[in-house]
């Protein structure tokens, strides 16, 4: 991040010790209101389900709080290595659960595979593949490629037709729909609440999936940027590589980092661009803060009212329907 960009992100520092006395409360004053006991968190590794965690931990105290990693065969060592640390330094029971047995009972992978092949023939055994995002910041339509690589290590891409990314995106969905499956499992179990780990910058674009990572009881960071989800996790004294991390999705076999999946920028840039959005800032007053030009400016603002309008159904409640008469 350079001088502008650093100084751009001030209006994004807060108060850290308040921040965490003021969730501390309201966590404790839901679980009082839900007549539960506690807490469970899914812990992936990265620095928001650790917030997350910290946080929950911070205000019932580690032995109300359950730490689940719920890993699957394309997960991350890394991230469950992390995770686990994680647990070790705030003194969290936890359980593990792989879910790849039941991913292959619902057919996840391979409805997910069979997509891919309607474009590359060959993939199998021995592939990876993720998705990206283009087009938005150029002022175009977003649109979807998929990127694998080969046994040999060799990459591809392939733009996606609107056919095959809906069913690679449904089919992946299984992996945030178990894993929220076996929260609840756990909360009923204990009679605890779910903790649900977006930031703002999450919730607001809608990088959730419908009744599965976007499915909670208390969501206790949704109002935070990440930038200031990173503040916290430093002021929590949480494990360095955690605090350092760059943010990945961790869904797909290949590394597949936030930026290059959804977001389109950096979220140190997103969070300064959010920010003018919601405070009713211009395009060039954003031009101004990122060092950038006006044109470029208006295509972030018109991306991020893009994938408003495009994820707004994600947070909409059931709708009660009413007859006439």
């Amino acid at each position: 991040m350079n001088n502008a960009q650093k100084d751009a992100s001030d209006v994004l520092d807060i108060d850290c010790e308040a921040s965490v006395a003021l969730i501390s409360d309201q966590l404790k004053e839901t679980i009082v209101r839900f007549r539960r006991r506690g807490a469970v968190v899914a812990v992936s590794g990265g620095v928001d389900s650790a917030v997350c965690l910290a946080l929950a931990a911070h205000a019932l105290g580690p032995e109300r709080v359950l730490a689940l990693l719920l890993p699957e065969r394309e997960s991350s060592t890394d991230s469950e290595r992390l995770a686990r640390e994680l647990i070790a330094t705030l003194g969290v029971p936890s359980e593990r659960h792989d879910i790849t047995a039941a991913l292959d009972g619902f057919g996840c992978y391979e409805a997910r595979d069979s997509a891919i092949r309607r474009l590359i023939p060959d993939y199998g055994d021995g592939w990876r593949s993720k998705l990206a995002i283009s087009g938005g910041l150029s002022g175009q339509f977003n649109h979807f490629y998929l990127i694998a690589a080969g046994p040999d290590g060799e990459c591809m891409q392939r733009r996606l037709g609107l056919r095959e990314y809906l069913q690679i995106v449904a089919a992946t969905n299984f992996k945030q729909r178990t894993r929220k499956t076996m929260e609840y499992y756990h909360a009923d179990r204990l009679n605890y609440v779910v903790i649900g780990t977006p930031n703002r910058l999450e919730y607001d674009q809608g990088f959730f999936v419908k009744n599965g990572d976007g499915a909670a009881d208390i969501k206790p960071i949704a109002h935070l940027y990440k930038t200031q989800v990173y503040a916290l996790a430093r002021y929590m004294r949480l494990p360095d590589e955690i605090v350092n991390s760059v943010p990945t999705s961790d869904t797909y076999s290949l590394r597949q980092e936030q930026e290059s999946f959804y977001f389109a920028l950096p979220y140190q840039q997103l969070d300064v661009a959010l920010w003018h959005v919601e405070n009713g800032r211009s395009a060039s007053d954003l031009a101004e803060a990122l060092c950038i030009d006006q044109l470029s400016a208006a295509r972030i603002y018109a991306d991020i009212a893009a994938k408003r309008r495009a994820t707004r159904y994600l947070h909409e409640p059931p709708i009660l329907l009413v007859a006439d008469g």
